[in-house]
């Protein structure tokens, strides 16, 4: 069943990299302009917290509680993952000579966050080198634990990584850290949509996630969970009137999270109609909606490593709706810049998905399926990049 006529996305593209912005169904999107509409027919009405957003909000926050299983009283909307992780960082206080470890698969927008803040503060900034290709979950862990010290304050890693699509054990590491007095903050951004999220079970410090990706709401939507202990710590990125308005029946920490200054919320209030959305596309509601994406992203990858003579980078208990592989050499060989195969692969074949440099100068290339995509887009992927071998295209191609 050809799902992509839920979605806006140009039939003439395959489109195989959700993993960037997300795309977000047709249904959502009326769902989003009906607040608009709301909105404009009566701004003070609809965005004077002490009115009507503030209730909505909490309707909303109270869904995405329990999806992630957590209180909603330690759940803050924030507009995106870097935006959370950004908040987190610039809250914590560190010494000169402490130390916040992040890793080599992070997201860079966030890896610089960590390190703005850290550098503010005098702290030191250390990367776990986690290898990939990779033979098992257990190696993301040994590097991270070699880089830790009695310094050593913070840890901010991915649950899923971006470049590599790797899905880290991350009940592991939250562990790790917790044997050792570490806060763990959580970048959950590819996570909410992807696989089944228990806070209460994971109970990190800190995680923050994205709803405008696998969850395909709109654009610019996100949250933030923050253990009780430290509410009173994190701060928003923007400062408004929340810092000294308390709203009755909240806490400080959600008063200054849910109003930093005039925004548009239209997106947050979308996310049940996304929900609503994912929970009936499969049997099994959203559950079998990301065990759908995740078989389909298992298929692609075999045929990927099959027909171009890859060994599998890593196990397949590592992936989620993200694969990752090594380009073979011909093909690099083949192009002086990967980018310029990116733009090639997009220009001339219509299909669209990132290639960039991994570690050790290896360039990887990236699919991301969601119930809009087919098997047959990863088939004809794989017959445009057997071509590269046989043609020798230049990067002028």
């Amino acid at each position: 069943m050809n799902l992509q006529q839920h979605w806006m996305l140009n039939p003439e593209i395959d489109f195989l990299n959700h993993g960037s912005f997300g795309a977000t169904p047709k249904v959502v999107l009326e769902t989003q302009r009906h607040f608009a509409d709301a909105l404009e027919s009566d701004p003070i009405e609809f965005l004077a917290p002490e009115r009507r957003l503030l209730p909505k909000l909490d309707a909303v926050r109270n869904r995405l509680a329990g999806l992630v299983n957590t209180p909603p009283d330690s759940l803050a909307f924030v507009r995106n993952a870097t935006d959370g992780v950004n908040a987190v960082v610039r809250s914590i206080v560190l010494d000169p000579g402490d130390e916040v470890v992040i890793t080599n698969h992070g997201y860079n927008a966030c890896n610089n966050a960590v390190r703005f803040a850290a550098e503010r503060q005098g702290a030191t900034v250390r990367v776990a080198e986690v290898p990939f290709p990779l033979r098992d979950a257990g190696e993301v862990v040994e590097a991270i634990e070699r880089v830790f010290s009695n310094r050593t304050r913070l840890l901010v890693v991915d649950h899923v990584t971006s470049p590599t699509g790797l899905v880290f054990p991350i009940d592991r590491i939250i562990a790790a850290c917790k044997q050792r007095g570490i806060r763990t903050l959580v970048d959950g951004a590819h996570a909410p949509g992807m696989m089944e999220i228990d806070l209460n079970e994971l109970a990190p410090d800190y995680y923050t996630g994205n709803h405008h990706k696998w969850l395909c709401a709109p654009k610019t939507s996100g949250f933030l969970y923050v253990r009780t202990e430290y509410h009173d710590e994190v701060r928003p990125t923007v400062i408004s009137h929340g810092a000294n308005t308390v709203w009755p029946g909240r806490s400080k920490f959600q008063s200054e999270f849910d109003w930093v200054g005039t925004y548009d919320p239209t997106p947050l209030l979308a996310v049940p109609a996304a929900l609503d959305f994912l929970e009936s596309l499969h049997v099994g509601g959203i559950i079998g909606h990301m065990l759908s994406n995740h078989q389909l992203a298992l298929a692609a990858r075999a045929i990927l490593l099959d027909r171009l003579a890859i060994e599998a980078p890593s196990p397949e208990s590592m992936i989620g709706s993200m694969v990752t592989i090594p380009l073979p050499q011909h093909i690099v060989d083949s192009f002086a810049a990967c980018e310029s195969l990116q733009q090639w692969l997009y220009k001339e074949h219509k299909i669209e998905l990132p290639i960039f440099r991994g570690s050790r100068d290896r360039w990887l290339l990236r699919v991301s399926l969601q119930a809009y995509n087919t098997i047959e887009q990863i088939e004809r992927l794989v017959r445009v990049m057997q071509t590269i071998g046989i043609h020798r295209r230049s990067c002028s191609a």
